[in-house]
């Protein structure tokens, strides 16, 4: 398998190199050269009935084949999911009347960050052991991940890590799990800014080429085509339990990589209905999804703050595809997108967008009331990201044929405030969670300025980690 980018003008390279090199030198993000076909023994749904660890093996090989051995592959797959808190890894709870939630919270950050990253911070370890290489790992995040990201690098000898995450607009919890890890190698920072803001330093960063080769950037967090890659795996887990029914999914959407990752099975061949892309009151999406066009504007603080985004990176991965692969034309609409905050694209494209896509956004009153609702009618108690994605699958359910999956993405204690308001209690609080709130933190704070940025990025670099 060879990957190439969006923008068509960096090198064609093979997975091990995209993996170190996270963004592409032209600014654009690697897919693979074409879509491989799932394996009938994946479509049978056996190995996910069996062991999650044998079915996302068996999904991701061809992304991979050429880079490892098989049976190297499988022990580092195996690896990445024995600290899960639950035998089935992703576990399906059914809510009635054709709705389901997929529990993808169950890693040791307790975020759906951790079914990729968990192998992704493995792959990273083999691939610099084997070129005798070090890396400094630059990342942003919404809020899970910066700490998925850590718990997966932290205390490894070849990789630095640097995240960003934006002042103020993560949740205590969130911000604690980050910034309570006590390994020379980990180093977070707060910027006064929004993520977008965050986001745009990294991806200014990877742009400067002599600032990237001197100090080794390298990204995990969703530009990083091996994240798209591990989440794609779990939408086979969930669609081969309903016998080759086709399946809809409803998806909390922050950058667009976990419900790209839905998009890429429906392209290897999975059943897949609908892709609905639900957004809170930063609808960015919505608007996209629904007319076509987008216009950024203020990002909004509220109950989801992992979903407070205005720019979603790994759209470009998906308006790559509908302009049938063109590079020039990809990099010629992003552009502008950037240049003037606005996007529109054809009628023709917008039309074929809407047969597998919808967009819905939730405000916080109607998260708040179906975590609410959840609590009542079933006891089970939800997040607020998980929250905004049942919202929109049960407001799809009378139009779709088939179930409908709904991803819960985050374990509720990371937000009690929300949920608290919503049910009148705090959720249990998981024993890691508890650790991380009672830990010293470690945490630099630095306005949102691009000089400053890279001055500290260049300092953690040169921190050894021995």
């Amino acid at each position: 398998m060879k990957y190439i980018s969006t923008r068509g003008q960096a090198p064609v390279l093979g997975f091990g190199d995209v993996l170190l090199a996270g963004l592409a030198a032209d600014g654009g993000l690697y897919v693979p050269d074409r879509w491989p076909v799932l394996s009938a023994e994946a479509l049978s749904g056996q190995p996910g009935r069996g062991d999650y660890a044998d079915l996302a093996a068996e999904v991701m090989w061809p992304f991979v084949d050429g880079a490892y051995t098989r049976g190297r592959f499988d022990e580092l797959v195996q690896d990445a999911y024995t600290g899960f808190g639950h035998p089935d890894v992703v576990p399906m709870v059914e809510l009635g009347d054709g709705l389901w939630l997929m529990e993808l919270f169950h890693g040791p950050t307790f975020a759906f960050k951790d079914v990729a990253l968990q192998l992704v911070g493995r792959l990273f370890d083999e691939e610099l052991a084997r070129r005798g290489e070090r890396v400094t790992i630059v990342g942003a995040t919404s809020g899970d991940t910066g700490s998925a990201a850590i718990e997966a690098v932290s205390d490894r000898e070849n990789i630095q890590i640097v995240i960003l995450h934006p002042y103020g607009r993560v949740s205590d919890i969130q911000r604690r799990q980050m910034t309570t890890v006590d390994s020379a190698n980990v180093h977070n920072v707060a910027i006064e800014g929004t993520f977008d803001d965050c986001q745009d330093l990294v991806k200014a960063m990877f742009a400067d080429p002599a600032f990237r080769a001197d100090h080794h950037l390298s990204a995990v967090n969703s530009i990083n085509w091996a994240r798209v890659m591990a989440q794609t795996v779990y939408y086979v887990a969930a669609a081969t339990r309903f016998d080759q029914k086709a399946v809809s999914f409803s998806v909390p959407t922050g950058n667009f990589g976990n419900v790209l990752a839905g998009h890429v099975a429906r392209q290897m061949g999975l059943a897949v209905n609908r892709l609905i892309v639900a957004s809170n009151r930063n609808d960015i999406l919505t608007q996209f999804f629904t007319t076509g066009s987008m216009a950024v504007s203020e990002v909004h603080p509220t109950l989801s703050p992992s979903m407070d985004i205005q720019v979603s990176s790994n759209l470009e991965r998906l308006l790559f595809e509908l302009l049938d692969r063109d590079g020039r034309r990809t990099a010629e609409l992003l552009d502008g997108f950037r240049a003037t905050g606005r996007m529109q694209i054809d009628h023709r494209l917008a039309t074929q967008i809407k047969r597998g896509w919808s967009g819905l956004k939730a405000d916080d009153a109607e998260t708040t009331a179906t975590i609410a609702d959840v609590y009542g009618e079933t006891g089970m108690i939800i997040d607020p990201h998980t929250a905004v994605g049942l919202a929109a699958a049960r407001r799809s359910r009378g139009e779709l044929e088939g179930p409908v999956v709904a991803m819960a993405t985050a374990h509720p204690a990371k937000f009690g405030d929300a949920v608290e308001a919503a049910i009148g209690k705090r959720p249990p609080m998981p024993p890691a969670l508890a650790e991380a709130v009672r830990r010293p933190e470690h945490c630099v704070r630095l306005p949102g300025d691009l000089v400053a940025v890279k001055a500290h990025v260049a300092r953690c670099s040169a921190v050894s980690s021995a």
